[in-house]
């Protein structure tokens, strides 16, 4: 899955134009899914009714092709709840549902909180988002396997960074619950306990090569998966040299796509992050470095 950007225009407002070219292009380039509207797509300086915009025109863009996964998710029960229903309707495939943010909600909180959204929205598919470093609060695997016996919650974007975290929900959950890494660089790791695959950044440049890897994983041809890892890497790592989005818009701003500016409180890329970002895509080919 791609944790897809939203490209602005100049003044500010989202480029629809750009949003429905750049799903087309990660559809077709290894992306089996797109995740619009959450963390990497600054879901928290959008409005609803832009969201929404956005959910439209990316199934569009991409119908027949890949799936797309709504960010619903808010730190109030029935704003989540009205915007995925509100988002259901218009045919998606899932809904990622972040952990509340700000307010901190005790584990038993948060087990209220996403069931009471899977009740409202019982056909359609959530993930579950814990990314503590985020939130504030940390959706712990006891939980997560309570949330597992919902029927319709199918899946857990896990990017706490820890294995261990990993592995205990992976124990604690049935076999056919989905984990996937919110960390590009512990997608292969992650795989090695059990998971599914990667809510990714790095997959708006590499999709193919990162499809390569989990593919390669799956069919047991580990060493091979090990080199695309070790490979990427440094672009991994990259793309988190500040806060995300910042480093992916600069890639790909620097490959030629009019992703813009990222809106405030977001800032530009400093000429060291941008000089960085560009030395990992010459090293990998991705741009002609002189």
């Amino acid at each position: 899955m791609t944790a897809m950007v939203t490209p602005f225009w100049e003044d500010g407002s989202i480029n629809y134009a750009e949003a429905e070219r750049l799903a087309a292009h990660l559809a077709a380039n290894g992306s089996d899914t797109l995740v619009v509207c959450g963390t990497t797509g600054e879901s928290p300086t959008l409005t609803w009714d832009e969201e929404h915009e956005l959910f439209k025109v990316v199934q569009q863009a991409v119908a027949g092709k890949a799936k797309v996964i709504a960010g619903t998710g808010s730190n109030s029960t029935q704003e989540a709840i009205a915007a995925t229903q509100k988002a259901a309707k218009l045919g998606v495939d899932g809904s990622l549902q972040v952990v509340p943010y700000y307010n901190k909600p005790p584990q038993e909180g948060l087990y209220q909180h996403f069931l009471a959204i899977a009740s409202a929205c019982a056909d359609l598919p959530i993930v579950l988002y814990n990314i503590p470093g985020r939130t504030g609060q940390n959706l712990q695997p006891e939980t997560v396997a309570r949330l597992a016996s919902v029927p319709n919650i199918v899946a857990i974007k896990e990017a706490s960074g820890s294995l261990d975290q990993a592995s205990q929900i992976r124990q604690l959950t049935p076999k056919e619950f989905q984990i996937y890494s919110g960390d590009d660089s512990l997608t292969l790791p992650l795989l090695a306990v059990g998971g599914t695959g990667v809510v990714s950044v790095a997959s708006h440049l590499v999709g193919k090569q990162i499809q390569d890897m989990i593919q390669m994983f799956e069919a047991g041809r580990v060493q091979e998966a090990t080199e695309i890892h070790i490979k990427l890497f440094s672009l991994f790592k990259t793309l988190f040299i500040t806060t995300n989005p910042i480093p992916i818009k600069a890639a790909l701003k620097l490959l030629g796509w009019n992703v813009g500016l990222s809106r405030s409180p977001m800032c530009e890329p400093s000429p060291e992050v941008i000089e960085k970002v560009k030395g990992v895509l010459g090293e990998l080919g991705l741009i002609e470095t002189r």
